[in-house]
């Protein structure tokens, strides 16, 4: 394998982190694969560490994995929702793609559609109220003939639960 190659490959830590790390490629990101999930959303908080611990408790996440920085404050994470990733990164000034928290933007852009059983939505939508999101939108039938609810987390990223399966 070229240098180039090994540099920018895919390489799992003991942790399920996955690091470029020269000379230590993942051959399963080389061997031309699609893998199983193929979109992963990148949401910016500017407490981070903070909106672990609250997608964890409001939403039922959980956390893969978790890079700090020398301050202590999470710089990365990754947290699973179902089988699917999720990165969480710091909000930071100057951030060279201008992705911030809605809390430096006055609002957000986008939202996230996570899959949650119909039978269970009720009891879900209680947790993340509970826990302490704003309700944007309550259970409801939405147009493409599932249940559905809106809410938003503690820095206003929008967050949207339905039994939506994609079909």
């Amino acid at each position: 394998m070229s240098a180039a190659l090994a540099d920018a490959a895919c390489v799992q830590s003991a942790r399920g982190c996955w690091r470029g790390q020269p000379g230590e490629a993942d051959l399963r990101c080389l061997s031309g694969e699609t893998p199983r999930q193929t979109v992963f959303p990148d949401v910016k908080y500017l407490r981070p560490r903070a909106a672990l611990e609250f997608l964890s408790v409001a939403f039922g996440f959980e956390e893969h994995c978790v890079v700090a920085g020398a301050d202590g404050e999470v710089e990365h994470a990754e947290i699973r929702a179902g089988n699917d990733l999720i990165f969480i990164s710091r909000s930071r000034d100057g951030d060279r793609y201008g992705m911030q928290s809605p809390l430096v933007l006055g609002g957000t852009s986008h939202g996230v559609c996570i899959w949650v059983p119909d039978s269970e939505l009720d009891e879900h939508r209680a947790r993340a109220h509970a826990a302490g999101a704003t309700i944007l939108n309550p259970i409801h039938d939405a147009a493409a003939g599932v249940r559905e609810y809106c809410c938003a987390d503690r820095e206003g990223q929008v967050w949207t639960f339905s039994s939506y399966t994609g079909q």
